[in-house]
């Protein structure tokens, strides 16, 4: 499998992580009643994955379907300006540290899932009444997956709402840096609004509740005068989406499942609502 080594490796630092009862380093001050938040970008990585798309006239099955994600291009008003940070590939996060090493969070990464245009692939099942060349019968035959036939794209977006349990253990101090460890584990739900033209039929362009997903993550956080830190992710998971939008046509269903994999740069704060007295 593509992903396996990482696989194997975030569940490795995650069983050592979760076993262990006290910190590589022990903790400066007390998390616990700590809250914190992140906004930040990633890069997504996805699996072959076979598409199965069903309507009243159609029920057919595409293989080993190869997508890539769109991160936009850089530039200050697109990844900073009020009313376009959310056009990236982005992720946020907020949470609570309910213990001195553990936090439970809820996020939102929004990746992007686009089709590679025309390339070429199985195809298996049947084709009716479509008003294009594509009507017929097929059993593992060969299709190019051009403009007249299909474009499918998760890329307003791909968004996993998802809650994560996650541990968090100090490593070394270097001036008035903290260097953490952070590995965890969530799931959540798959919320995309997926662009899709097939057979020239109107898109549908809403949001929709289409799966859900499971996730493990492993990171490095460079805490920086105790409140703020900067962080870099790696994150895999797997991805069930049954129930995808496709046209406007309530009838017009697509299903698929998928590895992903991302990795995540973000920025953050960690304070208290209340000080001790």
């Amino acid at each position: 499998m593509k992903y396996f080594p990482l696989v194997s490796l975030l569940f490795f630092f995650n069983q050592i992580s979760f076993s262990q009862e006290t910190s590589i380093l022990p903790l400066e001050e007390k998390t616990k009643g700590d809250f914190f938040f992140y906004w930040g970008w990633n890069r997504g990585w996805f699996s072959d994955s076979d598409i199965h798309f069903r309507g009243n006239d159609y029920d057919f099955n595409l293989d080993n379907v190869v997508a890539t994600d769109r991160q936009s291009n850089f530039n200050l008003k697109t990844y900073f300006h009020p009313t376009y940070v959310t056009i990236p590939q982005y992720n946020f996060r907020a949470g609570y540290f309910f213990h001195e090493k553990y936090n439970i969070s809820i996020a939102s990464d929004h990746m992007k899932y686009v089709v590679q245009n025309d390339q070429t692939v199985n195809i298996s099942g049947t084709i009716e009444n479509s008003e294009t060349p594509y009507n017929g019968n097929y059993d593992n035959d060969k299709i190019i997956l051009a403009d007249d036939f299909l474009r499918f794209e998760h890329t307003d977006g791909l968004n996993y709402i998802n809650v994560a349990l996650r541990r968090v253990d100090r490593i070394f101090k270097w001036k008035m840096i903290d260097f953490q460890l952070t590995e965890g584990v969530g799931t959540g739900i798959l919320f995309p609004r997926t662009n899709s033209i097939l057979f020239n039929k109107d898109r549908n362009d809403q949001f929709h509740l289409s799966g859900y997903g499971f996730d493990a993550m492993i990171g490095l956080q460079a805490k920086i005068y105790k409140h703020f830190f900067i962080q870099t992710e790696s994150k895999i998971g797997w991805i069930n989406m049954p129930d995808i939008r496709t046209t406007n046509s309530t009838n017009d269903k697509a299903s698929q499942q998928f590895f992903f994999g991302q990795w995540n740069v973000v920025f953050g704060a960690r304070f208290k609502l209340k000080k001790k007295k």
